[in-house]
């Protein structure tokens, strides 16, 4: 029997893809275990969401510090005390230092709106409409020291409609997030991730 991992979700928001990710694992009995929700915002909605599924939830404000390294060690510090096998952005909506990132290489996972390497960065279901493109999505990817880079584990993708504005595109897009998000962290509890070359291997 596979050892259980311990997953640390970190959120800004209401964290509806954290969400996503405790009803799969519940619905699907993943070997795992969320040790924690960790918030940068004392107000972020997704902690009431954790505190209700018995998730232990921490804050730790960025506001708090006086520089992005400060909050990224405090960060760090409260990550680690829960052993975490596996940290989950999941809408943290902070720049991490080279050094926190280097902390947790090969075990942290980002999901971005777009699929990259088209459109990094923010507002990026406007930067898919301003380009016109026909296609647009969601990606999964290990998180590196170059931002919204690293290997791909894998990808959604959504037709850009005639009237899509940035909101209805943003919206088929998160329907299509809280489908690969939780399939690319059970996969790697399960541990079929592996990465060559830059490029992230599935087993099957």
């Amino acid at each position: 029997m596979r050892a259980m991992k311990n997953i640390v979700i970190l959120i800004s928001g209401r964290g509806s893809n954290m969400q996503a990710i405790v009803q799969a694992l519940t619905k699907e009995s993943w070997p795992a275990h969320i040790a924690a929700v960790i918030s940068n915002r004392a107000d972020a909605e997704g902690l009431a969401f954790a505190r209700q599924h018995g998730i232990a939830t921490e804050v730790v404000a960025n506001k708090d510090y006086a520089s992005r390294e400060q909050f990224d060690a405090a960060l760090q510090a409260t990550i680690d005390r829960f052993q975490p096998d596996l940290v989950v952005l999941a809408g943290f909506m902070r720049i991490l230092t080279a050094s926190f990132v280097e902390h947790y290489d090969g075990r942290m996972l980002n999901i971005h709106p777009s699929l990259l390497p088209n459109f990094p960065g923010l507002n990026t279901h406007q930067q898919a409409l301003d380009a016109g493109v026909k296609v647009h999505g969601a990606t999964v990817h290990f998180v590196t020291t170059t931002l919204d880079h690293g290997p791909i584990v894998t990808q959604a993708t959504v037709p850009v409609l005639a009237d899509d504005t940035e909101q209805s595109l943003a919206a088929r897009v998160l329907i299509q997030e809280h489908v690969i998000y939780p399939q690319a962290v059970r996969w790697f509890v399960e541990g079929r991730l592996s990465v060559e070359g830059g490029r992230v291997q599935i087993a099957r």
